[in-house]
């Protein structure tokens, strides 16, 4: 491994959220980049190491599907941590706060008077052809008129500096976990750069979602039963459904552990008996969360369920349906229900969206095929995409069939050119791409994490940042400079 040379180190057209266009290292990277240029080759790979190590000791792994198998592997993970200005983090977070509050609007407004709809802000045909809104949850009120309790949004930077929405991620959101256990990591690695105190703390997240989640009880009183619903051990984030667990001290339930009575209420089969839980924070699809109302075969759910929820029995968090917002289509129309349901304008812009239900944007998109990324509606972890500028004609021509078949299915966005951050390679420090997932808890009040999980696209030139496609990730600091 070489000494890190930041003479040599060049992020040509991109944004680099350590090193600015001059060279030099932003006000707020200045002593991390210092103290790794003052590392020797060995320093640096020992350093490299013990994160390796910790990451092995700790047990912080992920699953990815291949071929048919579950392979459990240790986590991707780059020492030299992505940094953001607390100012500038201040005002993203508002964006946040301001963009997941309307959504939890929107998503309420369709399931009871569709105002929106009514009011031609919004078209009647997108819904008419979502495949996640649930008629099951019609009418119903979940506490706080909060349908969306923890959202993952996915911010990318632009080559101008410009911070985008990307997606918003309102069903089951994951990686929470590996935010945490970054900044653990990095601690143990880099000790010494937390000593001035600049560096925001990302370790109160567990007790907000408790409080959170404590909020919802259906029973008033200071120790609500809350437990996680787990698909099982198999599910490719059983890690974080265990790590939350352990972290809030409640328990993790698949749904064999779990009846409703004839109450209507939800118990948990213990040793001793049943058990009353009072709210659930789900990680099992809507389709598989009861047999009785949705898919009849599924093993993963409890009967009744959806029963126990309509009637204020049990909370759900998040509540089933409120997939009906997270869809790559009603993005394009986040700005316009943030005016409607706020009458503000947006504090967070949107990627620039092609939407190929439209005939003028279908258009563009097929003459423009080369050049833009083209997402299906529901898809996640960068799935069935089409990345314009790195395919082949093949590929255009497949997705070109596709979106004729189905142009309610489709959008497409310009490539952006992807902020880059310096990670370390066998060459020393090289620029990877890089996306941001802060979190946003929504209960009595909205609570947005302190920065979020940076995923990195460890191939060079790769803007794939997944870590079921091969990213890894990185600590990101949120530093305050005041008094600098």
């Amino acid at each position: 491994m070489s000494k890190v040379n930041w003479e040599d180190y060049a992020s040509k057209g991109f944004f680099d959220e350590l090193i600015s266009a001059s060279g030099q290292a932003r006000p707020e990277a200045a002593m991390l980049c210092q103290y790794l240029a003052d590392l020797d080759a060995r320093e640096l790979s020992e350093h490299k190491t013990a994160a390796e190590v910790a990451i092995q000791l700790m047990g912080i792994t992920f699953t990815v599907y291949t071929e048919g198998n579950m392979i459990d592997r240790a986590w991707p993970f780059d020492i030299v941590p992505r940094i953001i200005p607390l100012a500038e983090w201040q005002k993203t977070e508002a964006g946040l706060k301001q963009r997941v509050q309307a959504l939890n609007m929107f998503i309420d407004d369709l399931y009871h008077d569709q105002k929106i709809i009514k009011d031609k802000v919004f078209p009647a045909e997108i819904l008419a052809k979502s495949v996640n809104f649930r008629k099951q949850c019609v009418g119903v009120h979940p506490p706080h008129n909060i349908w969306a309790h923890i959202c993952g949004s996915d911010l990318v930077r632009d080559k101008d500096g410009t911070l985008y929405v990307l997606e918003d991620n309102l069903r089951i959101p994951s990686g929470v976990s590996y935010m945490l256990e970054n900044r653990n990591v990095t601690k143990r690695v880099l000790p010494d750069l937390f000593a001035t105190g600049r560096i925001q703390p990302v370790d109160d997240y567990t007790s907000q979602l408790y409080d959170m989640l404590a909020s919802m009880s259906p029973r008033p009183g200071d120790d609500p039963c809350i437990v996680i619903l787990t698909p099982g051990i198999y599910n490719s984030a059983y890690y974080e459904h265990a790590y939350l667990a352990q972290q809030m001290g409640i328990e993790v339930v698949e749904g064999s552990d779990l009846v409703v009575g004839e109450d209507d209420c939800v118990y948990m089969r213990r040793i001793d008996g049943l058990s009353r839980v009072d709210v659930i924070y789900r990680r099992v699809d809507d389709l598989f969360i009861d047999p009785e109302v949705f898919n009849p075969d599924s093993a993963l759910g409890v009967k009744g369920l959806m029963r126990a929820w309509r009637k204020g029995k049990v909370a759900l968090a998040n509540a089933p349906g409120a997939g009906v917002a997270d869809d790559k289509v009603v993005y394009a129309f986040v700005p316009a229900i943030i005016k409607y349901y706020l009458d503000q304008e947006p504090l967070l812009p949107n990627v620039p969206s092609y939407l190929c239900m439209f005939d003028d944007d279908r258009k563009y998109v097929l003459d423009n095929l080369d050049k833009l990324v083209v997402k299906p509606a529901n898809e996640s972890g960068g799935y069935g995409m089409l990345i314009g500028p790195h395919s082949t004609k093949k590929e255009r021509d497949k997705f070109a069939e596709l979106i004729k078949a189905d142009p309610r299915n489709y959008m497409a966005q310009p490539t952006l050119a992807l902020s880059t951050s310096p990670t370390l390679c066998e060459n020393g420090v090289e620029p990877r791409h890089v996306d941001l997932r802060p979190f946003i808890l929504s209960g009595e009040t909205p609570w947005v994490t302190t920065g979020g999980l940076t995923r990195v696209a460890l191939t060079k030139g790769s803007l794939v940042v997944n870590s079921s496609q091969g990213g890894g990730s990185k600590d990101t600091w949120i530093v305050d400079m005041a008094g600098n």
